[in-house]
């Protein structure tokens, strides 16, 4: 019977990337000149922690970043970004949190939009995914189409494909 699964990843080496030509920009920039400025990739934890000298300085390199992982191809909507708060030597800090996965409440919201569809399908959570599996191919893509129209509030791929 064909499938496929519904996930939500990240590339990390293409987040590092954005991660280090928005160090390379900040370099060139007059405004950043002599000032504190500090964008760090964590993979282990999959956050990038931010530092700055004032909140209009951190704004500006939220939108470095922001376009340079646009520009790898990454989904925005897997950067989460946390409140500025400010830091013992006169400085500010954020931390942007890299969603992978799909949460229990986001899989059951999926599942019950491919209920709805009334297709021939059947979708199962499984763990951080959803697997949907049919016995017509047209079905399954149907469901993809239906998934790329809808806002979940998380970027979605659909891989592992067999039919």
């Amino acid at each position: 019977m064909p499938t496929f699964d519904v996930v939500s990843q990240v590339e990390m080496h293409e987040v590092d990337n954005a991660v280090n030509n928005t160090r390379k920009e900040i370099v060139t920039r007059y405004d950043f000149r002599n000032t504190k400025t500090q964008v760090d990739l964590d993979k282990k934890e999959k956050k990038i922690k931010i530092l700055a000298g004032d909140k209009m300085k951190m704004e500006a390199v939220r939108e470095m970043l922001m376009n340079q992982a646009a520009k790898r191809k990454l989904d925005l909507k897997s950067f989460e970004f946390q409140e500025i708060e400010p830091t013992s030597d006169a400085a500010f800090k954020r931390e942007v949190n890299i969603r992978e996965g799909i949460d229990q409440p986001t899989a059951k919201k999926i599942v019950k939009m491919i209920k709805e569809t009334k297709l021939k399908v059947q979708a199962s959570i499984q763990k951080d995914q959803v697997r949907v599996s049919g016995k017509k191919l047209d079905d399954l893509q149907a469901v993809i189409s239906l998934l790329k129209g809808a806002d979940i509030g998380v970027p979605l791929q659909y891989v592992n494909m067999k039919g």
